[in-house]
């Protein structure tokens, strides 16, 4: 049986409210973890399952035969403390078992749960979200591999200041009353903590919208990624209108441009390549 996840809307600013706890949220990737019979079955949220990606999540801390729980596989970089997302895809991508195994000794992940949905044959997605909170934390012992997530009342904007000095993703604000529904869902919003970053479009892609960009250190101009999020009609009208004007040449996928159009994008963080994360299109500067 698979439960299907309870999904996100997005709040552009963090709020308080007694009504909601709020929780960090986790840069890692979903999973649900499926106990029955003594054996574990590990899948994202799309269904797939990534049971063999993780051998450190096989041995759950717990002394009930069934469950069902939600959270975010993520894995902590040790020298600056903030959530390593790119080596959390690296482990999932991974299929050699060999090579499974030696990554999970050298630095294993960490299941940040969040909800549990289904206890010894009982389904609780029905039960109000604190009631379940209350569940999963009498269900579930901590480990190094296995973490309940923390959460504050009432406080988000508290805790939103709080994760951005420390450089995390954002944060989820959660309705006490919320039951846990398979879909998306105003009970549970996110509001991520977006960096903001001035950029130049030096082309763009000719099958499909894309935006070359780079940015300037030191003097100079490197790329930095391409835009494909938030680019409106509008924008896309007003940019091919400059952009014909200064075409620099061409190849079968790009066409490339003097970079003198400026653009305004956030992005989440950069990768550890010096790429901007999934940069999303903000204003053009003029």
């Amino acid at each position: 049986m698979f439960y299907e996840p309870m999904l996100l809307e997005t709040r552009a600013e963090a709020f308080d409210s007694s009504e909601h706890i709020f929780e960090p949220k986790i840069d890692g990737h979903r999973l649900l973890l499926h106990l029955s019979g003594g054996q574990v079955r590990l899948f994202t949220r799309h269904r797939n399952d990534c049971t063999r990606q993780y051998p450190e999540l096989w041995n759950v801390p717990t002394d009930d035969e069934e469950l069902i729980l939600d959270g975010e596989v993520a894995s902590v970089d040790p020298a600056t403390g903030v959530f390593d997302f790119e080596r959390v895809m690296e482990r999932f991508q991974l299929k050699k078992a060999d090579r499974i195994r030696r990554a999970a000794e050298r630095r294993p992940v960490n299941f940040v749960v969040f909800d549990i949905l289904r206890l010894n044959g009982r389904d609780l997605r029905g039960l109000t979200l604190m009631e379940r909170k209350r569940i999963l934390a009498e269900v579930l012992r901590t480990n190094e591999y296995f973490t309940l997530i923390s959460f504050v009342d009432g406080r988000g904007r508290d805790l939103f200041e709080a994760i951005s000095a420390r450089k995390w993703e954002g944060i989820v604000g959660k309705l006490k009353t919320s039951s846990y529904v398979g879909r998306r869902s105003p009970d549970w919003l996110k509001i991520i903590r977006w960096e903001y970053h001035d950029v130049y479009i030096s082309g763009y892609r000719k099958s499909e919208l894309g935006w070359l960009i780079h940015v300037q250190e030191e003097g100079r101009l490197r790329p930095a990624g391409i835009v494909e999020l938030g680019v409106t009609p509008a924008a896309v009208r007003a940019f091919h209108h400059v952009a014909k004007q200064l075409v620099t040449g061409e190849n079968s996928d790009f066409v490339y441009l003097e970079p003198k159009i400026r653009a305004r994008v956030k992005t989440r963080n950069w990768t550890k390549a010096g790429m901007l994360r999934q940069p999303v299109f903000v204003e053009f500067i003029l």
